[in-house]
């Protein structure tokens, strides 16, 4: 098993005008940057020419998603349909907000795309209910307590996935009918 730390793109989904997006992304972003095993990157798909090279490089994926009309954005769409070898054989973790539903529903709509995009998505979330009202002017959670151990959890399965997956593909290529 490989001692290098695991590289985690953590993925802006929205691209709106005043989104709220980097703020959550940032938030798990140091969350996760405590983590010796763990190389963080932000990929912000506002970020169109930078996307592609970042996703490549990547062992893992937070995909940090608004719910806009009961699921995810389009420029998330854009970029999975777009993007095919990048996904494959690797884990995928979602932190999601939004309303009263925290984003969920745009969640359980992306398991299935990143099933068929060959990868494994873990079972926990972070997820934020009326985020504008969860956060404070720092940028912070008003209360990281229950939403910082949802993200370690969360990273604590990334980081199983995504080091037994990074094996796997250094010593037998993933095979896809």
């Amino acid at each position: 098993m490989s001692a290098k730390p695991l590289r985690v793109a953590v993925i802006v989904a929205s691209t709106r005008e005043g989104r709220f997006g980097p703020t959550v992304a940032a938030w798990f972003a140091g969350v996760a940057r405590g983590r010796a095993d763990l190389d963080i990157e932000i990929v912000d798909l506002a970020e169109e020419d930078t996307v592609t090279k970042k996703l490549g490089l990547a062992d893992a994926f937070v995909v940090v998603t608004p719910e806009y009309n009961h699921s995810y954005p389009a420029p998330l769409k854009a970029v999975l349909d777009a993007h095919g070898e990048e996904w494959l054989a690797k884990p995928v973790g979602f932190v999601s907000y939004g309303g009263l539903s925290g984003g969920l529903r745009a969640v359980e709509h992306l398991r299935p795309v990143f099933a068929e995009l060959h990868t494994v998505t873990v079972r926990e979330t972070v997820s934020f209910h009326s985020v504008w009202q969860r956060f404070g002017a720092d940028g912070l959670p008003n209360d990281p307590t229950e939403c910082g151990a949802a993200a370690l959890r969360l990273l604590d399965q990334l980081s199983w996935w995504g080091l037994i997956l990074r094996d796997a593909r250094e010593t037998r290529p993933y095979v896809r009918a």
